[in-house]
């Protein structure tokens, strides 16, 4: 398949489908939180470790995925992944108590570990220079997508059905995109002489895993408590060894002069923070829905699709005007937008109308589609295909990230905002979160006054972020989008 075969947007096509199930999956074990507290008889802490060991392996894998694929090729294992994921759905679906939902969740982060970026590695091997930006933006929208829908039809079968079915909904996305993407997606060759960096993994990974579980325990706890601080301290030592011993290493699990990039560089910045802001805005939206509107989880997906609307809109009209306008105007707009939905969201009050709040989103969603999409297409650009899967690891290892510290650092300022909003003497129990507060009787209007302050709280935090990405972006990034193509010279290569 050469870089002119039609068979390669069938392929995206397949892809995007299985994504689907990706991103249904980020968002429907919300839904399905207080069903498994009942019928698992599930604690506290075992509902946490349902989502904390999907992160955690997730974050480990990235790395040593990338590896693999550029070893072994990224078909075979991409495929795989698939059917680990549909397995590990199955799993979940049928677990017979929390210890086995855990595991199985476990297992579910192994698959995501290794599809994420073997689908990114595709990508960049079959869609190279103008067409990879296109290519890029139906991952993204493939992967939006699922967001907003896991609730709507989590929702939907929890109504219904048993709690299991929540996690069964992946698997028929799984089965028609594995079986369009054997048949359509080319043999990519790898490189079995690539050697395998052990040490780089062994430091990668655990260095990962306690970053990030440090930046969700700082969430929960906080970031004095020696829970967060222990981890957030070693994954930071350990993550500065692997960094520093990639110059000494023969053969390093990431090339240092992938960093020497700008491309990279700046494009894998710029999609982090663009990933920061979006974390932010799925964080507060649908506690803000449940919250002040009074809705379900049907009722919240629902509310969240303006989201997906404005980023679909926004990828199609930035794919039209960045080869005119270039990388730097289309990102830079992008991160503007950002910035204005989430200020103009921060003016959101209790007695706000949903259509005010649809605005607002759908700027979001639009700045999204601006902004994320192309960062991510300059980043890839500065990557040759025999490298492209440790390369795609990498990014999405330091979205990951990204993405995880947000919420940390956003769900301090909320429970900051909202409980110093509270009034005096409100319990305890109360304080913990505002659907605890709102049902407390006499309650109900200071806990939804005292969220929307903590949202407000939260929005000008990212939209902060979202200012410094449009100052990165004018900064930093050239202005033609050919300027990084050139900077990378990779060509097209595919079996």
């Amino acid at each position: 398949m050469n870089a002119s075969d039609p068979r390669r947007w069938w392929a995206l096509g397949a892809l995007a489908v299985a994504l689907l199930a990706f991103g249904l999956d980020v968002t429907v074990l919300s839904v399905a939180l207080p069903t498994l507290a009942v019928d698992l008889h599930a604690s506290t802490s075992q509902l946490q470790w349902f989502s904390n060991a999907y992160t955690l392996v997730l974050a480990a894998g990235l790395l040593p995925a990338g590896l693999l694929g550029d070893r072994f090729g990224p078909k075979r294992l991409l495929l795989g992944a698939l059917a680990l994921f549909g397995l590990a759905s199955v799993a979940c679906a049928y677990s017979g108590s929390a210890a086995l939902l855990i595991a199985s969740r476990a297992l579910l982060g192994v698959g995501g570990a290794f599809l994420v970026p073997m689908s990114v590695s595709v990508l960049s091997v079959l869609f190279p220079g103008k067409d990879r930006a296109r290519a890029i933006a139906v991952w993204a929208a493939a992967m939006a997508l699922g967001i907003p829908l896991g609730p709507v039809v989590g929702g939907w079968l929890l109504d219904n059905f048993w709690w299991g079915s929540a996690f069964l909904v992946n698997v028929p996305f799984i089965v028609v995109g594995m079986a369009l993407l054997a048949r359509l997606l080319p043999d990519i060759p790898g490189n079995p002489r690539q050697r395998i960096d052990f040490p780089g993994i062994v430091l990668s990974s655990l260095g990962l895993v306690a970053l990030t579980y440090g930046l969700v325990e700082a969430g929960d706890r906080g970031w004095g408590s020696g829970r967060s601080l222990v981890p957030i301290f070693a994954g930071v030592v350990l993550l500065a060894a692997f960094a520093g011993r990639l110059g000494r290493a023969r053969d390093p699990l990431v090339d240092p002069k992938l960093f020497a990039s700008n491309g990279f560089r700046w494009g894998a910045v710029l999609a982090t923070l663009a990933s920061f802001a979006l974390m932010g805005a799925m964080f507060v939206l649908p506690q803000y829905f449940q919250a002040v509107f009074g809705t379900d989880a049907l009722g919240t997906g629902l509310r969240l699709l303006p989201v997906v609307g404005g980023l679909l809109a926004g990828v199609q009209i930035a794919d039209r005007i960045r080869p005119r306008l270039g990388a730097k105007v289309v990102v830079g707009f992008g991160f503007v937008l950002l910035a204005v939905g989430l200020g103009v969201g921060a003016g959101t009050g209790v007695g706000t109308g949903y259509g005010f709040v649809a605005v607002w989103v759908s700027l979001v969603g639009l700045g999204l589609g601006f902004s994320l999409p192309p960062a991510m297409d300059i980043a890839l650009g500065a990557l040759s295909p025999a490298r492209s899967g440790v390369g795609s690891g990498l990014l999405q290892a330091l979205r990951q990230v990204g993405g995880t510290l947000g919420v940390a650092i956003l769900g301090t300022v909320l429970n900051a905002g909202y409980r110093g909003a509270l009034p005096a003497g409100t319990p305890d129990a109360a304080r913990e979160s505002a659907a605890a507060g709102v049902r407390v009787p006499g309650l109900a209007e200071a806990a939804q006054r005292a969220f929307v302050h903590g949202m407000s709280g939260t929005l000008w935090v990212c939209m902060a972020f979202s200012v410094l990405g449009a100052a990165l972006t004018v900064a930093f990034l050239p202005r033609a989008a050919e300027d990084v193509e050139a900077e990378s010279g990779h060509e097209f290569v595919a079996g």
